[in-house]
């Protein structure tokens, strides 16, 4: 066991950064407020988002290179574009992620939710400085199997007190679900906007480990996406066996929220297990907090150093500080809407998700990527369709609100 999860390496990265937002809140919250009914969008949104994070490490494996260096060379038009676009979201997606930590933190150990934000980005901030996230990068792989067994064990027992239980489905029509559907996928399992993180990932662990290969590289990217999913259906059965129809919705206060979680799983496993989980909730999202802290400033550093064609003293520090400031700034100015940030977020995501498709798609599929490794006649077909339905429910989605 020892020598296979030292194998597993960015799967793991993707399945720490994925498991946050989207699991302890969009899932629970959907399980909570429609039961079982939105399963469907959970597989739906999975099963199409899937090829577009597997190119990622797909083309580091093949060429060595991050999906950055690809975007550069399909023109710098290209890049200009992410650049643009990384901006324009990711203060609204680091002070989401924060919130919910910050939340947990004042569950568990009490103390102003302003306070332990401060506190948390403080330290992320200290890590991220002095390199030491290789340490909770170790712990990663201890956390996502404790959550998912923990998680797993909850919702067995939860089945078990259950009087009945419906999988109807429902497709959401006014504007106020759909808009909640909507925000559900964006996060789920995770932003496109991972898969550059991922081939970032799988370029560093393959200058440690230059033997592995790509199908390796595909295996620990499929055992972190199937983690993600197992845990985010736990989260919805969570949500649907304890609180849907219970006359209970969760709060959009951080605080409340956080205790309302972990009420969940004391229900179900007993009060000895509150500790246990809250400590497992938090690490999980202080981690998803330190991974996007560090990944959003170390893309738009080495995008800068592209356009600069040179590198950039102190460019990632640079970032990083206006990162931290301009996170710090937003929550200290909506503290109160929780559930409006994340819902704004998780919106912007999905609404994003049709343009890392498309450019992931061309870029696999286009000369820059070498033959092998570029994916087959079904596959590349199971990608377009997947496209279109991004597509698809992107138009569907505004043009709901708009009426």
């Amino acid at each position: 066991m020892r020598k296979t999860l030292k194998k597993l390496g960015p799967g793991f990265l993707f399945a720490g950064a994925a498991i946050g937002v989207s699991h302890l809140v969009q899932s629970t919250r959907a399980g909570a407020d429609f039961g079982f009914a939105l399963l469907w969008a959970l597989l739906l949104i999975n099963l199409v988002k899937y090829p577009f994070f597997e190119f990622g490490p797909r083309y580091a494996s093949a060429t060595g290179e991050s999906l950055l260096k690809g975007y550069e060379k399909m023109g710098k038009g290209v890049l200009i574009a992410y650049f643009v676009v990384t901006f324009a979201t990711m203060f609204t997606i680091q002070t989401a992620v924060t919130i919910v930590t910050a939340g947990i933190a004042s569950s568990l150990f009490g103390g102003n939710p302003k306070l332990w934000t401060a506190i948390i980005i403080g330290i992320c901030f200290v890590i991220l400085l002095l390199g030491r996230y290789k340490v909770l990068d170790s712990l990663m792989k201890i956390i996502v199997i404790g959550l998912t067994i923990s998680t797993i064990t909850a919702v067995t027992l939860a089945f078990q007190k259950a009087d009945s239980v419906s999988f109807t489905q429902v497709i959401p029509t006014d504007a106020i679900s759909l808009g909640f559907l909507i925000a559900f996928m964006g996060w789920m399992p995770a932003p496109l906007d991972i898969s550059i993180w991922q081939s970032i990932w799988t370029v560093e662990k393959k200058k440690l480990d230059p033997d592995i290969t790509p199908a390796q590289s595909k295996f620990d990217f499929n055992v972190g996406y199937i983690a993600t999913t197992i845990l985010a259906i736990g989260f919805v059965a969570l949500g649907a066996l304890i609180m849907f129809n219970s006359g209970s919705t969760f709060s959009s206060n951080g605080t409340q929220f956080a205790n309302q979680l972990v009420a969940m799983y004391t229900s179900s496993l007993g009060d000895w297990a509150k500790i246990v989980i809250g400590v497992a909730a938090l690490t999980t999202m202080f981690s998803t907090t330190l991974t996007t802290l560090d990944a959003s400033p170390r893309v738009m550093h080495r995008t800068s150093e592209i356009f600069a064609k040179k590198p950039l003293k102190n460019g990632y520090l640079s970032w990083l500080l206006v990162l931290v400031l301009g996170t710090l700034s937003i929550f200290f100015f909506f503290i109160a809407e929780m559930g409006l940030l994340i819902k704004i977020a998780t919106i912007l995501s999905f609404l994003t998700a049709p343009f890392y498709a498309i450019l992931n798609y061309k870029l696999i599929r286009g000369k820059h990527t070498p033959k092998e490794a570029r994916p087959k006649k079904g596959y590349s077909i199971y990608s377009m369709v997947s496209i279109l339905v991004l597509i698809g429910f992107s138009i569907w989605y505004l043009y709901t609100i708009s009426g």
